[in-house]
């Protein structure tokens, strides 16, 4: 028995000896591995000790500065700062008409960069006996700025004072800038009145130019031709019509199958008439009419000649107040009331026998053949237009009032807008949907004002909603009458637009795109050259 137990405790003691080994081991191991570790990170300290030297370095060349002025006894960084803060307080001290202490703190400033510059020319730094006087001397003055009360607050409260100033000063100009941005684009230059008046004086004395237009019967037979490109112009600007027309007929393929139908006022007609009879363009077919011939156009029957008999609105838009308020100069623009600019809405009536028609402002060129326009599949739909809404102004809710629950119910404020100025119509389906009527319906609910301020855009977009084909944007590039257009945009349009007040035939507009415009119209034509257009 005392041999079996010797026998079981000779096991254990040889268990007990081998896990002392393994943990010595295990130790021996772990020590290896920190010595190791504390070796590789020896490198990486001293790589991080010249990183931060490298970027110390890099900082003070970057910033122009010694080692004299980092030190904390630096005569130089303590002049500097004395400078630094002298400049503000001679600011404010300038504002504050103390001229005699301005003058002070000017001429101690000067002498403290004189003493600068003196210790960089020499390229050893100031020491504190020579800059003793001199900062001693900008000390009092700075003390002396702070008893007048040059501290920050003050400063504070003065910037914030000039601020508000110069913001009113701002809005001033901006509007004075507006006003007369408006009235230039308004206003006919004397030269374009002088045209009118001598093509009118033209029309009148010359027979021959009489019977030259009744002469050209063949005219009255395309102007109902369906099978023709027909083109609608509605203005009584006679060069602008001008250079519609005759970039249109260069950029034809078939100037001879494209018909032009021109409509003015009775002040602009024989000028017009005379203009298009005395000038050829490539064998394209120009009509002019008069709106004083649609006699239907009146106010029984058209919401806008009606409104224009109410005072309210007539002292909105002629008076410029309404109420206790002034309207706005751009809601003044007489164009915004033109029967010649609402005319538009009234197409199929004034072409009855016509089915597909172009609608082309008087501020366009053409630079493409536009006889694809007329083989365009519009999907059912009443208006071919290129979309505006690349940026979130160019969408409903900027146009219309959506806090009105006439507009909030019927219109997806997030709907895109679109241009007028190049427009194709299918008049067939126009007076199947009786889209004037639409367009009436909206006109009387806004007699008040309250769904739109102006213009026609806002009533297309309402009376052509849901009715709008959109075209591809090289159809009809707008925007080079007021900002900057991509130069390869420009290229590829086919139509291109000088919509906004920067028109090509005033001063104010944009020289850079005024070539654009300027390449079609012939400035040796003896009449220009007598009225000085150019």
């Amino acid at each position: 028995m005392r041999r079996r137990g010797s026998d079981l405790r000779r096991p254990v003691r040889r268990r007990v000896s081998s896990v002392f080994w393994l943990t010595l081991c295990g130790i021996t191991i772990l020590l290896f591995i920190v010595l190791i570790s504390r070796e590789n990170q020896k490198p990486s300290s001293r790589s991080a000790i010249i990183k931060r030297s490298y970027r110390h370095d890099r900082i003070i060349e970057g910033l122009n500065i010694t080692e004299e002025m980092l030190s904390a006894n630096s005569v130089s960084r303590q002049l500097n700062d004395q400078i630094s803060l002298a400049k503000s307080f001679l600011a404010i001290a300038k504002e504050s008409n103390n001229l005699q202490f301005a003058w002070e703190l000017s001429a101690q400033i000067r002498n403290s960069q004189k003493l600068l510059s003196n210790a960089a020319l020499r390229r050893n730094p100031l020491t504190t006996g020579e800059s003793e006087i001199a900062i001693r001397d900008m000390a009092l003055l700075l003390f002396q700025a702070q008893q007048l009360h040059y501290d920050s607050a003050t400063m504070i409260m003065r910037l914030k004072a000039k601020i508000q100033g110069l913001e009113e000063q701002m809005s001033s100009v901006n509007e004075k800038s507006s006003k007369y941005g408006q009235i230039a684009a308004e206003e006919v230059p004397k030269s374009l009145y002088c045209l009118g008046i001598r093509l009118s004086t033209e029309w009148y004395k010359n027979s021959n130019l009489q019977r030259k237009l009744r002469e050209k019967r063949e005219a009255v037979i395309k102007l109902k031709d369906n099978n023709l490109y027909h083109f609608c112009v509605f203005s009584d600007n006679i060069l602008a019509t001008s250079v519609v027309v005759n970039s249109t007929a260069l950029s034809s393929q078939n100037p001879d199958q494209v018909v032009f139908h021109v409509v003015t006022d009775e002040v602009t007609y024989a000028a017009m008439k005379a203009w298009f009879a005395m000038n050829s363009f490539k064998g394209v077919t120009v009509d002019v009419q008069k709106i004083e011939e649609f006699t239907w156009l009146n106010a029984s029957y058209v919401p806008v000649l009606k409104q224009l008999q109410d005072s309210d609105t007539q002292n909105y838009y002629f008076s410029g107040s309404s109420g206790d308020r002034r309207t706005p100069i751009k809601f003044r623009n007489p164009k915004y009331l033109s029967m010649l600019n609402h005319l538009r809405f009234y197409i199929p009536e004034v072409f009855p026998e016509l089915k597909k028609v172009a609608f082309l402002d008087d501020d366009v060129i053409v630079q493409k053949d536009l006889s694809g326009l007329f083989t365009i599949d519009l999907n059912g739909n009443v208006n071919g237009a290129v979309e505006t809404c690349m940026e979130t102004f160019h969408r409903y809710h900027k146009y219309l009032n959506y806090s009105h629950p006439l507009i909030r119910e019927h219109f997806d404020p997030d709907a895109c807008g679109w241009a007028f100025g190049m427009n194709v119509f299918d008049l067939v389906e126009w007076r199947k949907r009786n889209v004037t009527g639409i367009y009436h319906y909206w006109q009387e609910k806004n007699v008040d004002r309250t769904l739109w301020k102006l213009g026609t855009l806002p009533p297309g977009l309402l009376t052509f909603y849901g009715l709008t084909e959109p075209l591809n944007p090289t159809w009809h590039v707008l925007g080079l009458g007021y900002t900057n257009v991509d130069p390869q945009v420009i290229e590829k349009g086919a139509v291109l637009h000088f919509n906004g007040n920067s028109k090509p035939w005033l001063k104010i507009g944009l020289e850079k795109y005024k070539p654009l415009w300027d390449k079609y119209v012939d400035y040796s034509h003896p009449l220009l050259q007598q009225c000085n257009v150019h």
